[in-house]
């Protein structure tokens, strides 16, 4: 905006005094409007913005002030310039505290109207650039951590990019090996099925961490159109049990469940049973033989608590803020040479997430660990947690 292109309205009820500053803005380039009375005022008000209004005390109907009042309801930024003839002390005050840059007593002369109003338009002027300027340092500083999170993003990428590549290549390089002493012919016929059993299991574990990639995926990526629909989760909790019985009798660990509240939900039954099945094998996978793994249900208020306690080995402190990473293993996990992808507990998190869910652990080194979740229980047909 530049002086010569300001638009400016005029307010004040006697003739002689609107057209004569009308006649000497318009020849300095302004848009100059009229009117004769505080409600012309006002409706031009409403229709247009203005940069600066020049607005007579005393007027019939609506006084000069009360428009003002209504000017700076509609535009805090405007420049107001009072004219009266009444010129004194309180109503300077009064004008001043309702809003107004300035004011004229009458009478004046055009160099008093000029000076008055290129003050006004100028302090318009700086105002807007200010803000404007503000505006631009808003959306840099918007844009910067914008750019920090993409490269944020992008560094995460490629860290798990690099995980991937490292976590799949010990069992592929172990499965080569193994077959490449085969075909060359170092191992006897006796000696080839115990090296075939071991390929096998490294085999196996690439499966499991294929489909926990896959899972992983579904969950991180676009939203999908999953299986919705009712779902008894004690149900599911005592199917899992009943699965995972065999393994925990093997293993000499006891495996029990308290089931105090039989809660259903709207959720994909799968995700359901990914969540019971993860948090209790991991249980059992770290839990030495005579130990023993409960998992639990319960209800408190709006939410279904679910519970999985083990007498295992523990998670450090250190540690506690890292076990729902992608990846991630205790060292004392990894020392126990126990098959795992570091995949299972955040596919948990991300599942009780889509859910408007969380999960939690406490745990002590050799005592073993508790993992705790929650679940609001009304919710709609999307699986979305309702207010």
């Amino acid at each position: 905006m530049t002086e010569k292109s300001s638009r400016i309205l005029i307010v004040d009820d006697e003739l002689g005094m609107r057209e004569g500053c009308r006649r000497t803005l318009v020849r300095e380039g302004h848009q100059v409007d009229v009117a004769a009375d505080g409600e012309e005022g006002l409706e031009r008000i409403r229709s247009c913005r203005y940069d600066l209004y020049l607005l007579d005390v005393r007027m019939p109907k609506i006084s000069g002030l009360e428009l003002l009042s209504k000017i700076r309801s509609y535009d805090l930024d405007a420049v107001c310039i009072i004219i009266t003839g009444y010129a004194s002390i309180d109503v300077a005050i009064q004008a001043i505290k309702l809003g107004a840059y300035n004011f004229l007593s009458k009478p004046f002369d055009t160099d008093a109207l000029l000076l008055t109003v290129n003050q006004g338009l100028e302090k318009r002027r700086l105002t807007l650039e200010a803000k404007r300027l503000h505006t631009i340092e808003a959306q840099a500083a918007e844009l910067t951590r914008a750019k920090a999170e993409l490269e944020k993003i992008d560094r995460l990428k490629s860290e798990f990019m690099l995980t991937v590549a490292h976590e799949l290549r010990a069992p592929v390089a172990a499965l080569q090996g193994y077959l490449q002493i085969i075909l060359d012919g170092y191992v006897s016929p006796e000696k080839q099925r115990p090296m075939l059993e071991r390929a096998s299991k490294r085999t196996l574990e690439l499966l499991e961490m294929i489909d926990d990639l896959l899972q992983l995926a579904r969950i991180k990526g676009t939203p999908a159109p999953v299986r919705i629909e009712d779902v008894d989760l004690a149900q599911v909790l005592e199917t899992t049990v009943a699965l995972l019985r065999g393994d925990a009798e093997l293993h000499h660990i006891t495996l029990e469940t308290d089931v105090r509240a039989r809660p259903h939900l709207t959720m994909n039954p799968d995700h359901a049973r990914q969540i019971w099945t993860n948090l209790i094998s991991n249980g059992l996978k770290y839990t030495l033989a005579g130990g023993a793994v409960k998992a639990g249900l319960e209800l408190d208020g709006t939410k279904l608590i679910g519970r999985v306690e083990d007498t295992g080995i523990g998670i450090a402190p250190e540690a506690l803020s890292h076990i729902f990473q992608e990846f991630y293993r205790a060292e004392n996990a990894k020392a126990l040479q126990v098959r795992g992808t570091g995949l299972g507990l955040s596919i948990v998190k991300r599942i009780l997430e889509t859910y408007g869910g969380s999960i939690e652990v406490t745990s002590t080194v050799g005592e073993g660990s508790v993992f705790t979740f929650s679940l609001p229980l009304t919710r709609d047909r999307d699986g979305q947690s309702k207010p």
